[in-house]
């Protein structure tokens, strides 16, 4: 893939996405789409109501478009993204995929802003949803040649799971989803991860000459910097489900672009720990009556403790970085 591209695919989905924002957030606040406050959340946060929320919409919108340029520019004028048929497979699949994943967050978010809950759609209707999309990502990838259920494992090499392929590749697809939507709880957090995991991917299918997941990679990246103006502590948007769900489709479509899924719970490693503390903090609940963490997920229990969110977000940041650069000679070793 050719600097040009690259160059091309960035400033596209930088560009939209900046200038949405002027246009959205007022657009937004006018029809009064604010975020409601969750009533256990921290007392603090309570100065957020009103924030306007949904504007996961800007990036979705930047990364559709620097991924229909990069991907033209590629098909038209290098050509050679034609040879690579699992990953244009691969490409549409996974941003049909987050997109859909988006729609799911965009249902939760509308219920949420019109009726002023904060509960929005119901686990178990979520849940079905989520489940519904899964199935039809890995019956299109089947459908169109991509059937292998051979994984490369990180450090590990490569794995033939058989007939548990598509289980647990669904169990995995879920529960990372899920967890990008968790980290999303205070200003900046969750863009600022996913954007560190968007340059890995960046890094890795250069490095693996995947030139289709590698525009996908790069219109992600750029679209949440364009998105971070607004989201950093004080955030003047939220991304909503909309956009956090949005999110974990596409950190999956990555990974499965790679052909290294598990390779999630290594650069994603800050989402598994918030999905893991508060899996923790429910067991510890049910079982012993007490609590574990101040309040999950783990960032408000960081939260709670005193420090702040810009520090919370910096020190995620930074772990996830340590991450993606282990990760990174994970891929460039197997």
């Amino acid at each position: 893939m050719s600097g040009i591209t690259v160059i091309l695919t960035v400033i596209v989905g930088f560009t939209v996405t900046a200038i949405l924002g002027t246009v959205m957030i007022p657009f937004l606040r006018k029809l009064k789409y604010g975020q409601t406050i969750r009533e256990d959340g921290p007392t603090w946060h309570k100065q957020k109501q009103g924030t306007p929320t949904m504007g996961g919409m800007m990036f979705i919108v930047g990364t559709v478009v620097a991924a229909v340029v990069g991907f033209s520019y590629l098909v038209f004028v290098q050509k050679s993204v034609l040879l690579e048929t699992k990953g244009i497979v691969r490409l549409l699949a996974g941003l049909i995929m987050a997109l859909l994943f988006g729609m799911i967050g965009f249902f939760d978010d509308y219920i949420k802003v019109v009726k002023k809950q904060n509960l929005g759609l119901k686990a178990k209707q979520k849940l079905m949803l989520q489940i519904l999309v899964t199935v039809f990502y890995l019956t299109i990838l089947y459908a169109f040649g991509d059937r292998s259920t051979i994984v490369n494992l990180p450090f590990l090499g490569q794995w033939q799971f058989g007939v548990l392929y598509y289980p647990i590749m669904g169990i995995l697809i879920i529960g990372i989803v899920n967890s990008v939507n968790l980290t999303d709880g205070i200003d900046g957090l969750a863009g600022c991860v996913t954007f560190i995991v968007a340059v890995f991917f960046m890094a890795a299918t250069a490095v693996l000459k995947l030139s289709a997941i590698n525009v996908l990679a790069s219109a992600l990246a750029a679209s949440l910097l364009g998105f971070l103006i607004y989201n950093i502590h004080p955030a003047k948007v939220f991304m909503g489900d909309t956009g956090s769900l949005f999110l974990g489709g596409m950190v999956v479509a990555l990974a499965f672009g790679v052909n290294m899924p598990f390779i999630l719970f290594f650069v994603g490693f800050m989402y598994c720990v918030e999905s893991l503390s508060v899996i923790l903090q429910v067991i510890s609940f049910q079982t012993t009556g007490k609590r574990i963490f101040r309040m999950s997920p783990i960032h408000h229990h960081f939260e709670m403790g005193g420090m702040s969110e810009s520090k919370i977000v910096t020190m995620f940041c930074l772990i996830t970085i340590v991450m993606s650069v282990l990760s990174y000679f994970a891929i460039i070793n197997m």
